[in-house]
């Protein structure tokens, strides 16, 4: 497995080095398509100067976006991820040839190398992604826990646009004996629910030995050991759990690109607003902004802003619900702003208030936050952090996650928490907001139920 994991990251570089030879070659293109083989002295020498800050910005873009990472892309993913990432690029770029005073990078270059560096890039890339899927292949997976964890995790698997992985065996029972008896016709186990510490510890050990990749599923018990500390005191190493918070100095530098990125974004989609403002008042009576109560940092309450996108008296009678899709509620406006996310832009102001951040746990009512708490002990320790506009759970989970889901996932941001990663998620948004997945309701959540006779039709071998 290692010898894989090897090959991909060398992948990755060689795909990143062919990435600039192909920026390269794509910016020369274009220059010949605007001047011919005669490039002006002048126009040369500032894209000379600027070409290497372009290049940091161009892989720092891609980087980001994830799109090195294939194991869970399609061919679509690739395509629509290449266009934004040149979009990005080409502002990147003239931002920074406006910083440097590099005003003879032609911006009609710019222009045309989105188009044709998105061609040439997809094609290398496109290239790449088969190459992967060829010497990656299909790995096989035996999920081992209790039957209703079980059928959970085949449901995902079975539903993932990821082809990389195919569930091939089941283990219901007398866990370390199957495993041991059929590992070798597996290249992942999955322990989909939490079994005893001891037998859990004999399999891993078996299947390290055999050096078999290793599953878990992201049960509070598994995930308080994500990212420890170490130390040493004398002569013995010692195991530091961190804990599910933000450290006060990282946090106060969040803040301050927290109000710093809100404010910038706040004035260039400053016309969208207006233009949303006009259409929601010609569309139906009530008020352009709707206030509601929701929950952040330590628990606190506050009023989160959103562009109307229901009728006035939505709740009125029904009391607090979760919005759900064809919700009947919608008005016709509001069922475009909120397919786009337009509704969520008056939360900026939140984020320089300081009642919410860029990045974080999505902020909950206080009606359902009391709801949760007494299904999940742990949910308080989502609001060790300021909520958020988007976050970990939005881009790598989908809307309609159940409510534990999304904690596991707002759990994991906490854990890895870094600027980094708030800029990560901050590009990736990008692509959600044109998935239509990410935006369905409650009621499009679709978990099949299986029984032991379709998985046999299925070829996976049920062990007892």
């Amino acid at each position: 497995m290692s010898g894989l994991g090897d090959w991909n990251k060398v992948l990755k570089i060689l795909m990143a080095i062919g990435d600039v030879a192909l920026l390269l070659l794509s910016l020369f293109v274009s220059f010949y398509l605007r001047f011919g083989f005669t490039i002006p002295e002048r126009n040369f020498n500032d894209v000379r100067e600027a070409f290497w800050l372009v290049v940091v910005g161009f892989v720092f873009v891609n980087v980001l976006s994830g799109i090195y990472v294939f194991y869970n892309k399609t061919i679509g993913d690739l395509l629509f991820i290449t266009l934004i990432n040149q979009i990005i690029t080409s502002m990147v770029t003239m931002a920074l040839t406006f910083a440097g005073r590099w005003f003879a990078f032609p911006r009609s270059v710019i222009l045309v190398n989105i188009l044709l560096g998105t061609v040439v890039l997809f094609a290398f890339r496109f290239l790449c992604f088969k190459a992967y899927i060829h010497f990656a292949g299909t790995k096989r997976v035996m999920i081992v826990g209790e039957e209703n964890r079980v059928f959970k995790a085949i449901d995902n698997f079975r539903r993932s646009k990821n082809i990389r992985h195919e569930v091939t065996h089941v283990v219901l029972s007398d866990y370390y004996y199957n495993v041991k008896e059929y590992m070798d016709e597996c290249d992942i186990v999955y322990f989909a629910s939490n079994l005893s510490e001891i037998e859990r510890y004999k399999i891993v050990d078996l299947l390290v030995r055999r050096g078999k990749k290793i599953f878990f599923n992201t049960s509070f018990e598994n995930m308080i050991y994500m990212t420890p500390n170490i130390m040493s005191i004398e002569d013995e190493s010692i195991i530091e759990l961190s804990t599910f918070e933000i450290p006060s100095e990282q946090d106060v530098i969040k803040r301050f690109f927290d109000f710093l990125f809100a404010l910038i974004i706040l004035v260039l989609a400053s016309p969208i607003m207006v233009i949303t403002a006009i259409c929601i008042k010609a569309d139906s009576p009530g008020p352009i902004f709707y206030r509601q109560k929701r929950v952040t940092l330590k628990g606190r309450e506050f009023d989160i802003l959103k562009f109307r996108s229901m009728g006035e008296k939505a709740e009125k009678e029904s009391g607090p619900i979760l919005a759900s899709s064809n919700d009947r509620r919608v008005t016709r406006v509001g069922k475009y702003i909120r397919s786009l996310r337009i509704d969520e832009l008056p939360q900026l102001i939140n984020v320089l208030k300081g009642d919410m951040s860029l990045v974080g746990p999505r902020p909950e009512r206080p009606f359902f936050v009391d709801q949760f708490k007494k299904e999940n002990p742990h949910y308080y320790l989502r609001h060790n952090v300021r909520a958020g506009i988007t976050g970990y759970a939005q881009v790598y989970g989908k809307y309609a996650s159940n409510f534990n889901s999304k904690l596991n996932f707002d759990l994991i941001y906490i854990k890895k928490y870094s600027l980094l990663l708030d800029l990560k998620i901050m590009l990736q948004t990008v692509k959600i907001l044109f998935d239509k997945v990410s935006s369905r309701g409650l009621d499009e959540e679709e978990n099949h139920q299986y029984n032991l006779a379709e998985l046999k039709a299925m070829g996976i071998e049920i062990i007892r």
